[in-house]
């Protein structure tokens, strides 16, 4: 089978099948032969477009991390920072959900093996991909709505919280109502740590729960 030399389609089959393998069979199933099958190509397509087997497990990760950073990047700014965050929680969620396999890859939960264990710089490509929490995060001091603390670590505490419940999501650990009487009040109660007053915080992130819907 012959493609066309920088084809954005092929590439884009190229890691979808790639982080598939990852997250379903592990490590040992990254061979040039099976990327090529799941993305219905040639093997050459990968050298066409990655170079080689690491070059195309590193662009696996920096994919999933860009479409998370495009989907966070879209959450419309409003004058209420907590409605912000609440938008931010739900564009992560929508975003595993819609990327299960690269959402696996990005994190370590689907093992790279030997083409390639995460470095320093990668995590700190995926650090940088939530600015958008860090800075709703000092939007909501700044409007009063948390106590004053340093914008990054409170980004850290509600990353961390919206990020366990999205793994156990994705990996179907809760119903159609896990958003409603799972995530919210699991978030509502972090922001009241951090100095919201609860039913303000309720009012502010009730969208929340219409992520399900959006899947």
């Amino acid at each position: 089978m012959t493609e066309r030399r920088g084809n954005p389609a092929v590439r884009v089959r190229l890691l979808e099948g790639a982080a598939r393998l990852l997250a379903e069979e592990g490590p040992s199933a990254l061979t040039l032969r099976r990327v090529a099958t799941e993305a219905d190509t040639s093997t050459m397509a990968v050298y066409t477009h990655f170079g080689s087997m690491a070059d195309l497990a590193d662009a696996v990760v920096a994919e999933g991390f860009a479409r998370l950073g495009a989907l966070l990047a879209k959450v419309p700014r409003t004058d209420d920072a907590i409605t912000d965050l609440g938008g931010l929680g739900r564009a992560y969620l929508a975003n595993a959900r819609q990327n299960p396999h690269l959402y696996a890859v990005m994190f370590g939960t689907a093992s790279l093996g030997r083409y390639r264990p995460q470095t320093t710089d990668e995590r700190e490509r995926g650090r940088y991909t939530f600015d958008e929490i860090v800075e709703a995060s000092r939007r909501a001091v700044e409007q009063g709505r948390l106590k004053p603390a340093e914008p990054r670590a409170i980004a850290s505490q509600l990353w961390t919280a919206v990020h366990g419940y999205v793994t156990l999501d994705v990996g179907g650990y809760f119903g159609d109502d896990g958003v409603e009487h799972v995530l919210v009040p699991m978030f509502v109660s972090l922001l009241s740590g951090l100095g919201a007053d609860p039913a303000a915080a309720l009012a502010s992130i009730k969208t929340l729960a219409t992520t399900r819907a959006q899947r």
